[in-house]
């Protein structure tokens, strides 16, 4: 199974170790951490286990776009009334293309 296949929140084994995707070419370690999962992978299913999330990762509720947008916006005031001049300069093109990559 690839990477791609999966469904997030799915449990899988890689290179030895076991992960759950949790984004589109990622997934975060038992151990710790998050890896990039190569999209040509080959991913194998723990033992035991389902390759589907359980119930309780399906119930789940998304974010809510407004409320992140809203942390993300007071977040941002913070940082720029701490950063020094240029700092501000590139703390504003960062908050320009977090809020391209998000729409």
């Amino acid at each position: 199974m690839k990477i791609d296949q999966l469904p997030m929140g799915a449990r899988f084994q890689w290179k030895g170790r076991n992960y759950t995707k949790v984004g589109p070419m990622t997934g975060a370690a038992e151990s710790g951490g998050v890896d990039f999962i190569p999209k040509h992978a080959t991913l194998q299913p723990i033992p035991g286990e389902p390759w589907a999330p359980t119930a309780e990762q399906e119930c789940t509720p998304p974010l809510d776009a407004a409320r992140v947008k809203a942390a993300f916006e007071a977040y941002h005031r913070t940082a720029l009334r701490l950063a020094d001049d240029a700092g501000r300069l590139k703390l504003e093109r960062a908050r320009v293309r977090f809020l391209a990559g998000i729409v």
